[in-house]
C-alpha cells in the first residue's frame, strides 16, 4: 500500500513515517516545506504525483495559546487543510486518516470521553481542530478515520516529558500542576496504531477513534514519574493548582478519552501510560530535541 504522511516534521509525523518504514511498507512523507495543505492546489499536485492509496494527515497548528489571538491562520491549517487533503483524497479514490486532538471535548467530564460524546471546545486551537474534523467526515465520510490524541510526547521536538527531563538536571524541586487529568501518549505508539488501522480505513473502520494511552494521571504525577525513570526524588516535584501557570488558552480539567472503538474494531487499546514512558525515556534522553 502506498501512504503518504503530511506534517512529516513534526513529532507523530517522523514516528509515523519511521514505523511504516520498518513494516516495509511504501511511504512518502512531506514536511510542511513539502506540502502546504492550506492550498488546494499543492494538495491536489501532491497527490496526483505520489497516488498514495492512503493519506495520514499529521500537518497541524499546534500553538495551543498563540490560536487565541491567530485564529485565522490557525483555521486554515487544522480546518481547511484537512478540507484540502479530503477532497483531493475524494477524488483520486484515496482514503484518509486524519490527526485530532483532545481539545474538541469541553474538557469538565469526570469519566473518560467516548468517541461519539458530543463536543465543546472551549479554545480557538479546539474550535479550528473541530471544523478539521468536521470538513473531513462531510468530504470523505465512508473512506477516512478521525484519530485523536493528547498529551503527547516523543523522541523528536519539544514536550513536556522532555521538558522534564532537562529541568531535572537544573533545578532543586518543581511546581507542577496537579488539577488536570490526562493520558500522557508517546507518539511512537500512535504511529504504530497508524499502521495497524491504515488497512482498514473504509473497510470496515471509520468514524473517529481515540488514540491515547490506558490510563490517566495529572501533569504533576507525569513529572514525578519521570523522575522516577531517571533514578531522581519524586518527592523534588510538588503539586499547585492551574492558577499558578495562567494561559492565554484554559487547558482542559479532564482529558481522558475512552477507546471502546478499538475493542469494536478487534484491536487493543494503547498500552499503559506508564509503561510506554518508561520504555520511552531511554530514547528521549539520548536524543537532542529538533
Amino acid at each position: 500500500m502506498r501512504w503518504l504522511i503530511t506534517g512529516a516534521g513534526g513529532m507523530l509525523g517522523r514516528d509515523t513515517v519511521e514505523e511504516l518504514l520498518r513494516r516495509g511498507e511504501d511511504v512518502t512523507g512531506l514536511n510542511r516545506a513539502a506540502l502546504d495543505i492550506t492550498r488546494p492546489d499543492a494538495v491536489e499536485a501532491a497527490l496526483a504525483e505520489h497516488r498514495p492509496e492512503l493519506v495520514v494527515n499529521c500537518a497541524a497548528y499546534t500553538a495551543v495559546d498563540d490560536a487565541e489571538t491567530d485564529e485565522e491562520r490557525a483555521l486554515a491549517i487544522n480546518g481547511d487543510g484537512p478540507r484540502n487533503l479530503a477532497r483531493a483524497c475524494s477524488a483520486l479514490g484515496a482514503r484518509l486518516i486524519h490527526v485530532s486532538t483532545d481539545y474538541v471535548f469541553a474538557g469538565d467530564a469526570h469519566t473518560p470521553y467516548p468517541e461519539d460524546h458530543p463536543t465543546g471546545p472551549r479554545t480557538a486551537y479546539g474550535r479550528t481542530k473541530l471544523a478539521g474534523e468536521r470538513a473531513v467526515t462531510e468530504e470523505l465520510p465512508a473512506a477516512s478515520a478521525i484519530l485523536r490524541t493528547a498529551w503527547l510526547y516523543g523522541v523528536h521536538g519539544r514536550s513536556f516529558v522532555r521538558t522534564m527531563i532537562d529541568l531535572e538536571s537544573r533545578r532543586d524541586t518543581l511546581d507542577v500542576v496537579d488539577d488536570q487529568r490526562g493520558q500522557p501518549t508517546w507518539s511512537a505508539d500512535v504511529a504504530a496504531r497508524v499502521a495497524d488501522l491504515g488497512p482498514h480505513v473504509g473497510r470496515g473502520a471509520s468514524g473517529v477513534l481515540h488514540a491515547t494511552s490506558s490510563g490517566e494521571t495529572t501533569w504533576f504525577e507525569l513529572a514525578r514519574e519521570v523522575f522516577r525513570g531517571l533514578g531522581a526524588d519524586p518527592d523534588r516535584v510538588r503539586p499547585v493548582g492551574s492558577e499558578a501557570y495562567p494561559r492565554p488558552a484554559p487547558r482542559p480539567a479532564y482529558s481522558v478519552l475512552g477507546h471502546d472503538r478499538w475493542r469494536q474494531l478487534g484491536l487493543p487499546p494503547l498500552r499503559d501510560w506508564r509503561a510506554a514512558l518508561h520504555e520511552a525515556l531511554p530514547l528521549i534522553r539520548k536524543e537532542s530535541p529538533s
